[in-house]
């Protein structure tokens, strides 16, 4: 029986696996043996990246060991973390640490070298202050293959012959070329098309008779017009398709999860309202040369040679770094730029200064320099020129009522709610007022869309404005777990935020609801200090910023308008609840908070 391919569960949370490495590094040149294994699993209840918040791990556990676990203020020394590992009485504990260690050597992030533990290149870069998340899994996705001598799954060179992320954009490219040959219309795969067809792929050779499947199930489901019918159709059609795998009951969230990953690479984008996913045309050279270097098949490794290679950032040499290739790309990414001044009505000044600037470019670059420079130069001024387009864009009132609706279903929309909430309050602030820039941190593709969420060393939002700067962090959390990975880390970036800030500066923090943890820390920054000063923190819920849309809806609508130092006002509001002789603790200025909001929303601040 075969299986369909899918990202690892492991892989679901990527700072999950930036902390495992971190904790790892703690024991770089280590003899890997299995007191290392323990200490490694040790280490990471230690640090509060295994166990902490997970009741089924509390199981067990004294009242002392999850108080302790629970108090982010104490330090869990290691022979309490040993106390805890071994309140657990696993057998062959050593295993756990062996089994939290392999997710980072099947990425290529650690490896052992004569017996020793090592970070490779790949997991240094994963662990530098500028790591891209969109980088490292490219790096890693190109390198992905079945089988590998690293993984027992998938290893019957009889059945896979792989690489699933090169795979997949052939199968794409090979279903736009039917649909062209046709004379239908190139789109992309949907989203069932990518589960049943593209999941299932288990050897390079099947790939035509893949896409020609694929577009016959296309063909079929499209003349179905009644949805009943066309739903009984896809259930059925998956059901015989499938019958020779034996992993296929998760098989629409393996998708979702892996699309969301692929996403990340930049090379594909999604389109036809969030249904279809096709090759980024934006990327058009990267993709063709791609393709028509790799055919999509597994390469021959002994496991050192893969393991050397998987985990070397530098392998394999991209095939468009080279003169022509890399000049294309220049070429495109200006008349790329070029279009969205044309077709935008932005600053003339602007466009000619840009025109000048590429007329003097840098001949003397080397290949390595010219793309790091000068390539990305321009897509990093795109992103600019986009989110200025985003902000004209927003100023329509049909945007506005499409940002509170979406904030009000922030849980059920195509996105993954964390990263949903980060581009739509984005949104919101470039709705509110006049800043110069709303900057989100977040991964953002080539067409300007959210990918994944911001790192976790960055603020989420930096807002920039004539009288003031601010960040804005963002959480779904609800529960105890929002103070613990929210509460010390927004001060952090606040802090660090405010040192870079000739500025007053603010911190507005958005959640669903606010837990009395994270609150009465804030309060503290507030009222007293962190580090030695004091914070302007404001709390506000997703509902209380849905108010004030609804209120800056009302001014546009009756052709108000509406200044960033009102706004400013608004918030210094907040924080002035402090100096209050009737608000004594950080319960009471939390339930101060929705009368200055309907003062501001009431127009009366």
């Amino acid at each position: 029986m075969k299986k369909v391919w899918s990202i690892s569960t492991t892989l679901r949370n990527p700072e999950r696996l930036r902390n495992f490495l971190i904790t790892l590094k703690e024991m770089q040149g280590c003899i890997w043996n299995k007191d290392a294994q323990l200490e490694f699993q040790i280490r990471l209840i230690k640090n509060r990246y295994y166990g902490y918040g997970n009741t089924q791990f509390y199981n067990g556990l004294s009242s002392e060991h999850i108080d302790l676990l629970e108090d982010i203020n104490k330090k869990i020394s290691m022979e309490d973390a040993k106390d805890i590992f071994e309140s657990k009485n696993y057998v062959g504990a050593s295993m756990r640490g062996r089994n939290s260690y392999k997710t980072l050597e099947k990425m290529g992030l650690a490896t052992i070298k004569d017996r020793k533990i090592k970070i490779t290149s790949l997991g240094e870069y994963l662990l530098s202050d500028n790591y891209d998340l969109g980088e490292l899994f490219f790096r890693s996705f190109l390198k992905w293959q079945y089988p590998n001598p690293v993984d027992r799954e998938f290893s019957d060179n009889t059945i896979y012959d792989l690489k699933p992320f090169i795979l997949t954009l052939h199968l794409i490219k090979r279903v736009n070329e039917l649909c062209s040959e046709k004379g239908l219309k190139e789109k992309g795969i949907s989203r069932v098309e990518f589960e049943i067809f593209a999941q299932t792929l288990t050897h390079y050779k099947e790939l035509d008779s893949q896409a020609e499947q694929l577009l016959e199930f296309r063909q079929r489901t499209e003349s179905i017009k009644e949805y009943k019918l066309k739903k009984e159709f896809i259930e059925a059609f998956k059901e015989q398709f499938l019958y020779d795998f034996v992993n296929i009951e998760n098989l629409s969230d393996y998708a979702d999860n892996t699309i969301r990953y692929f996403r990340l690479t930049r090379l594909i984008y999604i389109r036809g309202g969030g249904y279809y996913i096709d090759l980024e045309p934006r990327r058009k050279v990267e993709i063709e040369t791609l393709l028509k270097t790799y055919d999509g098949s597994a390469e021959k490794f002994t496991k050192d040679e893969y393991i050397d290679y998987i985990s070397n950032i530098n392998l394999p040499q991209l095939p468009w770094e080279n003169a022509k290739n890399l000049n294309e790309i220049y070429n495109d990414l200006v008349r790329d730029i070029d279009k969205i001044f044309r077709e935008n009505n932005l600053s003339k000044k602007s466009h000619t200064l840009f025109l000048a600037s590429v007329k003097l470019r840098e001949p003397s670059l080397t290949l390595k320099q010219f793309e790091e420079q000068e390539i990305n130069r321009l897509r990093e001024y795109r992103k600019l020129l986009l989110k200025q387009v985003l902000k004209i864009q927003l100023q329509d009132i049909s945007k506005i009522d499409e940002t509170i609706d979406s904030l009000k279903n922030i849980r059920t929309l195509d996105l993954k709610p964390s990263i949903a909430l980060e581009k739509y309050i984005t949104m919101a602030l470039n709705i509110i007022n006049d800043a110069k820039e709303i900057k989100p941190n977040s991964l953002l593709g080539d067409d300007g869309d959210f990918i994944f969420t911001a790192p976790a060393n960055k603020p989420d939002i930096e807002c920039y404005y004539e009288s003031f700067n601010s960040i804005c962090e963002v959480t779904m959390l609800t529960g105890r777990d929002q103070w613990h990975n929210e509460g010390q880390p927004v001060m952090r970036h606040f802090r660090d935020f405010e040192d870079k800030s000739s500025k007053e500066n603010y911190c507005i923090f958005v959640a669903p609801q606010m837990h009395r943890d994270t609150i009465n820390t804030f309060w503290f920054s507030l009222k007293y200090e962190y580090e030695g000063k004091k914070q302007k923190i404001i709390p506000l819920t997703i509902t209380q910023i849905i108010d004030i849309l609804e209120y800056i809806k009302l001014l546009k609508e009756d052709n108000k308008g509406f200044v960033h130092i009102r706004f400013q006002s608004f918030l210094e509001s907040v924080v002035e609840l402090k100096d209050d002789e009737n608000i004594n603790s950080s319960d009471e200025w939390l339930r101060a908070i929705p009368n200055i909001v309907k003062n501001f929303t009431d127009g009366k601040l």
